[in-house]
């Protein structure tokens, strides 16, 4: 049990690389419920309320007359998933365990798994939400149908990528300033509801107001989502290009800081969360 037996080849060292993964990706879905089904269920839920509040609240303010030609639910849901993609990636690897972790002391897992572990379990969870929803509205609901729907996923994937990287960052600094992690990560959230642009055309925003929301990777790569999403809308407000270049950077800058952070592992850095 206590023998740390270690890998006799390159393939090995891989091998058993992708089953630590797997396994601490498992835990971290399971994590917040016993019951695996129900940690699923209560994510899918959330979406779902997600877009009913978002229906209700434009039904009646009476905005869905400046919807895209297309799909209203579609339209919502297209900014609602990537939103909660790139929002909960982030706290999830914000919230990974450290290297002071009682977790660490185990010889075969190190940051490195239980940052990839979180990112992955957060990815799974909200893949199979979007497929399930998404099922259930074409089956019971209305047929709808996605103009790329490749290109689309992709800019899933990006958010995904872009909320990971930030993660990444807070997680390195978190030990230093973890009041501050804490108050930025919540306010960041919270911020997103306005500033991803998930509740309106980016095409229609003048430049004054442009300007306010462009520094946002997720807003392109919504606005981008949209396009590839729907046949009549032609995104010239947004690009891909600009969140993969700041999620290749922001990653790059958390892996060093994560690094840095990791020669300075205390005990006494769990005392002070």
């Amino acid at each position: 049990m206590f023998q740390n037996v270690r890998p006799k080849s390159t393939l090995h060292s891989a091998i058993a690389l992708v089953e630590l993964i797997y396994h601490a990706t498992v835990r971290s879905v399971r994590k917040s419920h016993g019951n695996a089904l129900w940690a699923i269920g209560s994510n899918m839920l959330q979406a779902v309320i997600f877009v009913l509040a978002f229906y209700i609240m434009f039904s009646v303010l009476g905005l869905k007359g400046a919807r895209l030609r297309g799909d209203f639910l579609l339209y919502m849901m297209s900014g609602i998933f990537l939103f909660l993609t790139h929002v909960k990636s982030m706290g999830a690897v914000a919230g990974a365990e450290g290297p002071s972790s009682p977790m660490m002391q185990h010889a075969p897992m190190n940051t490195i798994i239980s940052i990839t572990s979180a990112a992955l379990g957060t990815l799974y969870i909200q893949v199979l939400s979007l497929t399930m929803i998404l099922f259930v509205y074409h089956v019971g609901f209305k047929p709808f149908e996605v103009e790329e729907p490749i290109a689309a996923f992709a800019m899933l994937l990006l958010s995904w990528f872009t909320g990971v990287a930030i993660g990444l960052c807070l997680l390195a600094i978190k030990p230093w300033f973890p009041t501050f992690v804490s108050i930025f990560t919540t306010v960041y959230q919270r911020a997103n509801m306005i500033a991803s642009g998930k509740m309106f055309i980016a095409n229609s925003l003048p430049p004054t107001m442009l300007m306010m929301f462009d520094w946002n990777p997720l807003f392109h790569t919504i606005d981008q989502c949209r396009g590839f999403t729907f046949v009549n809308y032609f995104p010239r407000n947004s690009n891909w290009e600009y969140p993969l270049y700041v999620g290749i950077a922001l990653l790059m800058v958390g892996l060093m800081g994560e690094f840095y952070t990791r020669q300075y592992a205390s005990a006494s850095w769990n005392a002070r969360r």
